[in-house]
C-alpha cells in the first residue's frame, strides 16, 4: 500500500489522486473531494451533493456546536425559506450588501407572481418581524434563537465545493438583549465556540479578531471573525463570523421593549453563523497527496480494522476473524467509531489505499502472527507511523493514540501557520510578505480610504510583478485585503505589541490605531 504520510509511491488511477497538492492545488482539491466520496457534482453549477462521508463530518460539527449554544440558553427554531421583496428591502445597507447574490422566485407554473419572493441569503429580515411581536417587556429578554438550515447565495465567482457554493448548510444564531454590553459579551463568547470548532474538532488553527468597517457585515455595528489560513495556496479564509448588529434592525423592524422604569427602548441584537465551509478548510489544511487526513474528533470512522486472512489456513483465518470481532467490540464499547473492512474481493493493499484516501485516522492490521503474539499493528494516517499494540488495555491505548493524533495535527498545523505570518512596518515589507504568499501583520490607521488604496495599489503591483513571469500555480496575483484586527490575546500569543503614540500606518503614514492582519 501507499505510505500513509503521503510519500509512498501510488499507482496513478481513478481511485487515488494523481494531482499534487503543492503543484496544482485546485485540481488536487477537486479530485480529493470527489474521489474520497465527500461530494458528487450536480447539474446546476455551484450546487453539490453532500455524500454520507462528508455529511457525517457536518453532523460531528453540528452536535458539538448545538450542545455548546444550548448550554447558553439558545433555542432552536425554523423560519421560512422565502422572504418578500418588501421585507428584504427594509434595511438599506443590509440589502445592498446581499442584493447581487439574491435568488428570486418570479413564476408559479407559467403565471408571473404578483410579488417576487427571494430565497433566503440570510434570515435577519425573515426573523425580525416575529421578534417585534415576541418582545414587549424587559422580561422577554434576552431572546436567543438559532436555526439550522440551508441558504442560497447565487455567487457568480468561481464555485468551489464547501468553500463557495450557491447553496450551503449553516447555523444562524439571532439574539436580542436590553444592553450593548450584554450583546457584546455574547459576540465574543460565540466566537470562542467557533474557535473551539476549528481547533478542538477540526485541528485547524484560527485567529480571532474584528473586521474593518469595509469588511464588516452589511447593516451591522461591528463584526468579529475567526480567520484560517491555507498554507498550500497562501490564502487566508474567513472561518466563521459573529456580528453585533447594534440597533439598526431594531429601528427598521420596530423591536422595542419596556424597561424596568416603563421607558420604551430598542433592543441590541447579534447574529452569528458557521457553515459547511468548515469542512473545506479542514480538507485543505490537512489533506495530502494520498487523500484526506481526518482529525479523530471529526472522522466518521476513527479506526478501521483490516483482517489479513490466509484462505489456505482455515484455522488461522478463523482465529483472525474471531479476534477481529473481539477488537471491534472492545473499541466500540468505549465509544470509538470503528469499522471492519472485510470485503472478500479486495486485497489488503487496495484496502489500505482506500481507507488512506478516506482519511481514517488509525488503521489496525490483524494477521495470524498478530493473533499469535497477542498484539495488533496500528498505523497512524497523519504521519504513517506504525506501532505494535498489546491486546492488554487495547481500547485505552487506541483512545490515547487518537487523542495524541488530534493534538499533534493541531500543533503541526499551528506551527506551519505561524511560520507564514510576516510582520511589516513599511509598504515594501508588506508587499514582500504578500508576494511570499504569507499573511502580513502591520500597524494600520483603520481608515477606509487607506484600506481601499491598499487594495488597489497592491493589486496593481502584484500584477506588474507577475507580468512576464511564468504563471504561479497558486494564482496569487490579486489585491490584498484586511482579514481582521486580532484580539489582544491573539497578539500576545505571537508576541506582537499594539502601536504606540508616534507609530505610523505602514501604508499612509497617519497615526497607527491598531495591528491589522492582511
Amino acid at each position: 500500500g501507499a505510505g500513509a504520510g503521503g510519500d509512498g509511491k501510488k499507482k496513478e488511477n481513478k481511485d487515488g489522486l494523481d494531482a499534487k497538492k503543492e503543484e496544482d492545488f485546485a485540481t488536487w482539491y477537486n479530485q480529493i473531494v470527489v474521489r474520497s466520496e465527500l461530494i458528487e457534482f450536480y447539474d446546476i453549477s455551484g450546487c453539490y451533493v453532500l455524500r454520507p462521508w462528508s455529511y457525517a463530518m457536518w453532523d460531528r460539527v453540528r452536535e458539538f456546536l448545538d450542545a455548546e449554544i444550548r448550554k447558553r440558553g439558545v433555542e432552536n427554531a425554523y423560519f421560512p425559506l422565502f422572504v418578500s421583496e418588501a421585507r428584504l428591502n427594509a434595511e438599506k445597507d443590509h440589502v445592498e450588501g446581499f442584493m447581487p447574490e439574491v435568488a428570486w422566485v418570479t413564476r408559479s407554473g407559467q403565471a408571473e407572481l404578483e410579488e417576487h419572493v427571494a430565497v433566503r441569503p440570510t434570515s435577519e429580515t425573515i426573523m425580525y418581524p416575529s421578534f417585534s411581536k415576541w418582545i414587549r417587556s424587559h422580561r422577554d429578554l434576552p431572546l436567543k434563537i438559532n436555526q439550522w438550515s440551508n441558504v442560497v447565495r447565487w455567487e457568480f465567482k468561481h464555485p468551489t465545493p464547501f468553500l463557495r457554493s450557491r447553496e450551503f448548510l449553516w447555523q444562524e444564531g439571532h439574539t436580542a438583549y436590553s444592553t450593548l454590553e450584554q450583546a457584546s459579551g455574547e459576540v465574543v463568547d460565540v466566537l470562542s465556540i467557533y474557535k473551539q470548532v476549528y481547533e478542538d474538532i477540526l485541528a485547524v488553527p484560527v485567529i480571532r479578531g474584528t473586521k474593518s468597517e469595509i469588511e464588516k457585515f452589511a447593516g451591522g455595528l461591528y463584526t468579529t471573525t475567526v480567520e484560517g489560513f491555507i498554507p498550500a495556496n497562501g490564502r487566508a479564509i474567513q472561518g466563521a463570523t459573529s456580528h453585533c448588529l447594534g440597533q439598526n434592525f431594531a429601528k427598521m423592524f420596530n423591536i422595542l421593549f419596556e424597561d424596568e422604569h416603563g421607558v420604551r427602548q430598542m433592543v441590541w441584537q447579534n447574529s452569528w453563523g458557521l457553515t459547511t465551509r468548515t469542512l473545506g478548510v479542514m480538507i485543505m489544511v490537512h489533506g495530502d497527496n494520498t487523500g484526506l487526513v481526518l482529525p479523530p474528533r471529526v472522522a466518521p470512522v476513527q479506526c478501521v480494522i483490516i483482517p489479513i486472512l490466509k484462505p489456505k489456513d482455515p484455522a488461522a483465518t478463523a482465529a483472525v476473524q474471531e479476534r477481529t470481532d473481539a477488537v471491534k467490540e472492545e473499541l466500540s464499547a468505549v465509544g470509538i467509531r470503528v469499522r471492519v473492512e472485510d470485503r472478500q474481493d479486495k486485497t489488503p493493499g487496495w484496502k489500505y489505499n482506500f481507507w488512506e484516501l478516506k482519511g481514517v485516522p488509525l488503521r489496525i492490521e490483524l494477521g495470524p502472527r498478530d493473533v499469535e503474539n497477542s498484539v495488533v499493528t496500528a498505523c497512524k494516517r497523519f504521519n504513517g507511523e506504525k506501532v505494535s499494540v498489546s491486546n492488554d488495555g487495547l481500547a485505552g491505548a487506541v483512545q490515547s493514540m487518537l487523542d495524541d493524533i488530534q493534538a499533534a495535527m493541531l500543533n503541526r498545523a499551528r506551527e506551519e501557520r505561524d511560520s507564514r505570518i510576516s510582520r511589516a512596518d513599511s509598504w515594501a515589507g508588506f508587499m514582500a510578505g504578500i508576494e511570499s504568499a504569507n499573511m502580513v501583520l502591520t500597524p494600520w490607521c483603520k481608515n477606509s480610504d487607506c484600506e481601499e488604496s491598499v487594495k488597489s495599489r497592491s493589486g496593481i503591483e502584484s500584477r506588474q510583478a507577475a507580468s512576464g513571469q511564468e504563471e504561479d500555480v497558486r494564482g496569487l496575483t490579486g489585491s490584498a485585503k484586511t482579514l481582521c484586527m486580532p484580539f489582544d490575546e491573539e497578539l500576545a500569543r505571537i508576541g506582537a505589541e499594539k502601536p504606540r503614540e508616534g507609530d505610523s500606518c505602514f501604508a499612509c503614514d497617519a497615526q497607527a490605531q491598531d495591528l491589522c492582519l492582511w
